[in-house]
């Protein structure tokens, strides 16, 4: 009897017709919005306000108003946009390499990926422009023809390849979120009336939908597709460089674009996890946002967390092994030393930022596990809970990696214990505002779900097709297991 391959589960559910998938999705951009809506863009649009209120007096004031310090330079500022960039690399990945490797279970969340990445790349941006200080010189950091004779740029500095890095990474994100937006537009705009049907004729560029169009469109996405893919190494790779070409203990290690990398992916998906669970719930697109889809995606939290463990089990042997004492003290003294078992057990004590290290450790490497068990992977409740707390312990890991490291330099009559002012926290929970505004007006006004992707696999990944192949597979297997076609020739054999 041959082996007879379990049929996959359906990524498309509820017996949709091609007419029932235009209409379950394309109606979230139509009638008024909902007091749910209202209420939760009001809540996210007053913290926003907050944030940018703060921002501004920053620049007015100074970053003085931050906890700023004689070893802790950076303060939040870096972690918050270390952690920002990271939750922007999941939409890429979803929407460039998946769609170069055919993966089918992205169409359910690649669209509301790709915005999240524009999103959390605009809130990145914005810290390093404010920690300059003088954010109206912020034009410096651009390589232009100028008239300042040979007053240029420093070519050598990561914090400027982390301009080139980011810049391009948006760019070339804002081109594959838009153009592939550009079928579903067209279909808002036809379904449209009045005002919004000249906007939305607008942004659609005069799609047709006629073969060529479409033959142009596979195009252009398999193009900025091919681009893309290496941005998501590279970015976060060139963020890395930030600490890898110093010289701080706890920071020049040569594991830190591999394991940054694999991390902001981590955080990524867990941050797409975490709306689509509430866009799935509130927009009624369980029948597009299925199991299938978040299982997937737990699969990948599931590498990713374990890639993120073994760095930081690497980044400890390392510093043991090297007999380095200032590696082992930024680690041991500085980390992983907790009041309870390693501090007495290195004969040391308390790391003063160890329950940082340890909620890290707890919430990147322990939590993951979980996933291992098909039933917890596709247990709703429990994958929102995990993905919040991953992003809480993603954000750790940058605050332990820049603060533990800096904090206690080579001179002990510097050291000083770094907390954040309210500001501080106040302009990270902004931009956190910022982005739940931002993107609560692209669910409003445009389809959360690729409508167009989503169509294309209905033939092949329907409830009600899959039952079909089902109900096939089922009977070739109470027949012997083997196909019509051997049975013949052994007949006629």
């Amino acid at each position: 009897m041959l082996y007879s391959s379990p049929i996959r589960d359906p990524l498309i559910t509820g017996n949709k017709s091609y007419h029932d998938i235009t209409e379950d999705i394309a109606k979230g951009t139509e009638g008024s919005p909902g007091i749910g809506w209202l209420a939760l863009t009001g809540l996210s649009g007053a913290v926003a306000t907050m944030g940018i209120l703060l921002i501004l007096y920053t620049i007015f004031e100074g970053i003085g108003v931050w906890g700023l310090n004689k070893t802790v330079g950076w303060a939040w500022d870096i972690t918050n946009f270390v952690w920002w960039v990271g939750i922007g690399h999941a939409g890429t990945l979803i929407s460039a390499i998946l769609l170069l490797f055919r993966q089918k279970w992205r169409t359910g969340v690649n669209r509301a990926a790709e915005a999240m990445t524009i999103f959390a790349v605009i809130c990145a941006g914005l810290f390093p422009l404010i920690h300059m200080g003088r954010i109206w010189d912020g034009f410096f950091i651009f390589p232009y023809p100028n008239t300042r004779g040979m007053l240029w740029v420093n070519f050598n500095s990561p914090l400027l390849w982390d301009v080139f890095a980011i810049s391009t990474y948006f760019t070339v994100s804002l081109l594959f979120w838009y153009t592939g937006l550009l079928p579903d537009i067209a279909t808002v705009r036809d379904r449209a009336t009045g005002f919004r049907k000249k906007v939305y004729s607008a942004l659609s560029f005069g799609w047709r939908g006629t073969a060529k169009e479409w033959q142009r469109f596979e195009s252009i996405s398999l193009v900025l597709a091919g681009l893309a893919t290496p941005l998501v190494l590279s970015v976060h790779s060139i963020v890395s460089f930030d600490f890898a070409t110093s010289v701080i203990p706890g920071w020049h290690t040569t594991i830190f674009p591999p394991y940054f990398v694999a991390g902001a992916i981590f955080s990524g998906f867990a941050m797409v996890l975490t709306l689509m669970l509430i866009v799935r719930k509130v927009m009624n697109l369980e029948d597009y946002i299925t199991l299938a889809h978040i299982e997937s995606m737990n699969k990948v939290i599931v590498l990713t967390g374990s890639i993120v463990g073994i760095a930081y089990i690497t980044e400890f042997f390392i510093a043991w092994y090297s007999a380095n004492p200032y590696e082992q003290w930024a680690f041991v003294r500085n980390r992983v030393a907790d009041p309870f078992i390693f501090g007495p057990l290195f004969g040391c004590e308390p790391a003063p930022y160890w329950w940082a290290y340890w909620s890290m450790m707890s919430c990147n490497v322990i939590a993951p596990q979980f996933f291992w068990f098909k039933k917890l992977r596709r247990s709703i409740l429990l994958t929102f809970i995990l993905s919040i707390v991953i992003n809480i312990g993603m954000w750790y890991e940058r605050f332990v990696i820049i603060v533990t490291s800096l904090h206690r330099d080579f001179i002990p009559s510097s050291w000083l214990y770094y907390k954040p002012t309210w500001i501080e926290v106040g302009i990270f929970v902004g931009t956190l505002g910022i982005f739940m505004t931002l993107f609560l007006l692209f669910c409003r006004t445009l389809p959360v779900v690729a409508i167009a992707e989503v169509k294309s696999i209905l033939k092949t990944s329907g409830d009600q097709y899959i039952d079909k192949i089902g109900d096939y597979e089922r009977k070739e297997r109470e027949a012997g297991g083997v196909s019509s076609s051997i049975r013949k020739d052994k007949d006629d054999k």
